[in-house]
């Protein structure tokens, strides 16, 4: 059976925890995780792949086993978050690779493939929105927050950091909830938890009406370089619906679509079916 290695490598002093599966001499999956959870979310997909395929990923700073720098050294934005992994990719010297991306990882990953296009071989997107109509009836505390951070709107968002908000994200909108293990959001919650993480990530909470700004030149880039991408989407998400997903069929007109009957969290009860269209998609796109 597979293993799945447990790393660290220091990037600008920051200490990155990832994990690693699979042979260097595989095709390389970059593995780019969401909010609130960490490459913990990608634990059952990386032993699904990985006797054919290299798999690595990073958790965030303040994320999952990262290291959590104070917000007065180190700038919680989505700029600064893809610049960290930027250089994450260097240090470990990634040439070429597919970017898998759910949530957070959607800002953090095309920030990257927008700067380095020529690396990026293929896109697997699973509830990572790029459009605004995939924006969900679960943003609207979000809409109102951007517009004006004050503590009305800001303690508003704060029920999205409790073990309630995060249970919600990973059982709303499930097929089978008894196959949700709870140890999932048990975990992300522990790091939440930490003293000092809530403002963190109100942080980024509220930087994250700059990604929506930027939905333009990400669409800009899917149209110019047509990358290939497969979208496995689940689709009773209230954060990002299914016409996120259906959407990118403007810039991607051959994007490979599947929208399975989950919620946000589609690893949690899809991994093997996930990792299945993984395998087709990418040994028919990739060079052999």
């Amino acid at each position: 059976m597979a293993s799945v290695l447990h790393k660290t490598i220091s990037v600008d002093g920051i200490k990155i925890f990832y994990r690693e599966a699979g042979s260097p001499f595989n095709p390389l999956i970059l593995l780019l995780h969401g909010f609130p959870s960490s490459s913990h979310m990608y634990r059952d997909l990386m032993y699904d792949l990985a006797d054919d395929y290299h798999l690595i990923a990073p958790d965030y700073p303040a994320f999952g086993n990262s290291d959590m720098p104070d917000r007065n050294i180190y700038s919680y934005t989505f700029d600064n978050l893809s610049m960290t992994i930027e250089k994450f990719i260097d240090a470990l010297k990634l040439s070429k690779f597919s970017i898998y991306m759910q949530d957070y990882g959607s800002p953090v990953g095309y920030r990257i493939a927008v700067r380095r296009p020529a690396q990026i071989q293929a896109l697997i997107i699973q509830n990572a929105n790029a459009y605004e109509e995939g924006l969900g009836p679960a943003i609207e505390d979000g809409k109102r927050f951007w517009a004006n951070r004050n503590e009305e709107t800001e303690n508003a968002m704060r029920g999205i950091l409790t073990i309630e908000g995060t249970k919600m994200q990973y059982m709303d909108g499930v097929e089978s909830p008894e196959k949700i293990s709870p140890d999932a959001y048990l975990y992300d919650q522990l790091f939440l938890d930490r003293e000092g993480n809530k403002k963190i990530q109100l942080d980024l909470l509220y930087d994250y009406r700059n990604n929506i700004t930027l939905y333009p030149v990400w669409q800009k880039y899917l149209r110019d370089h047509q990358p290939p991408a497969l979208i496995t989407w689940g689709k009773n998400d209230a954060l990002f619906t299914d016409k996120g997903a259906v959407a990118y069929k403007k810039d991607l007109p051959d994007a490979e679509i599947h929208l399975l009957n989950t919620g946000h969290f589609a690893l949690e009860e899809f991994h093997a079916e996930i990792a299945a269209h993984i395998d087709d998609f990418l040994k028919r796109v990739l060079p052999q």
